[in-house]
């Protein structure tokens, strides 16, 4: 099989993508969340003073829901999640603190991505969320968040890879621009960004299988050529891309299944009037901080029980 090169690609944007490629694949694995940290959670049991995956996964939704109230991009919702996940697969975190977590990851992945009339305020955040802090408790968990990341926010995620994929294709292909679809990739995204499990995943192996599976639905032989150059140029192997895409083709099935609502099949659309938004949940306002939390530092890679608990102080 030839190689995908800028030759194969439309002159000075064949090149800018491929570079856009290889940069991509040269920082994916530094924004991924920890492996052995997604593990203990993923181990973890259903119970009330435990971080576990149903906790987790929950919260998610609930950022979901908070970015379509807010009409935020999927971008800013796809990094949340992958601020989120880097933070928990970092440090030990009490089920009570997690909503809190959730809004700062929302916030500040909106302050990222988001034009600065589309940022939501605090105060919003907090009344639509219903999370039971403070901004002063927002702000705090903010700079612990910040912090812990070595203020590497903005990452290399999922969805730049699969906006790139869908670019290279696009300049490949004589079919029909329109015939595939980004809204539905992305909307699946977001529906599998809402499993623990693909937290583990290469970025650009979870992009190149939701395109795959899309692909094969079009029975397109171009494109799925196109996208064999590109698993090839990513040097992503079979096996580990069999093995994703399975578990993917499983998630989106579940999804679209009548015992569960599709992901984005239409957008949720809470309506909430000016004066109702003003007054939902006033009583946060006299909510007490949440109480400072003993640091004790990250995982211990070879604890795979109780330890020391993390701080938000």
């Amino acid at each position: 099989m030839k190689d995908l090169g800028a030759e194969h690609l439309a002159g000075r944007e064949g090149v800018q993508l491929l570079g856009l490629l290889n940069l991509y694949l040269e920082q994916e694995e530094r924004f991924q969340p920890r492996e052995k940290g997604l593990s203990l959670i993923e181990a973890t049991p259903e119970n009330d003073n435990t971080l576990c995956p149903g906790l987790r996964n929950a919260k998610v939704e609930d950022l979901r829901s908070l970015a379509n109230f807010f009409g935020s991009c999927t971008e800013t919702f796809v990094l949340a999640v992958n601020i989120l996940d880097r933070f928990l697969a970092l440090m030990k975190v009490k089920p009570k603190h997690l909503s809190c977590i959730g809004v700062c990851s929302f916030l500040l992945a909106a302050r990222i991505v988001e034009e600065d009339c589309n940022i939501p305020s605090t105060h919003d955040v907090i009344r639509i969320s219903q999370c039971k802090c403070t901004a002063s408790d927002i702000k705090r968990m903010e700079k612990i968040i910040s912090e812990k990341l070595h203020y590497e926010l903005e990452a290399t995620t999922a969805l730049n890879f699969l906006h790139l994929y869908h670019t290279i294709i696009l300049c490949h292909t004589s079919e029909r621009k329109e015939i595939l679809s980004l809204d539905k990739l992305e909307a699946q995204l977001k529906a599998c960004n809402c499993r623990l499990i693909f937290s583990k995943a290469k970025p650009s192996v979870l992009a190149l299988c939701l395109l795959n599976l899309e692909v094969e639905t079009l029975k397109s032989v171009e494109l799925l050529e196109i996208l064999l150059l590109v698993k090839k140029h990513s040097k992503i192997n079979d096996a580990e891309f069999f093995y994703w895409r399975e578990l993917v083709s499983k998630c989106l099935a579940e999804y679209s299944s009548p015992e569960c609502c599709k992901p984005d099949l239409k957008k949720l659309v809470w309506i909430v009037s000016r004066r109702t938004a003003q007054n939902l949940h006033n009583s946060y306002y006299s909510v007490p901080e949440l109480p400072t939390i003993p640091e004790g530092g990250c995982f211990d890679e070879s604890e795979r029980d109780k330890g020391p608990e993390v701080s938000f102080s």
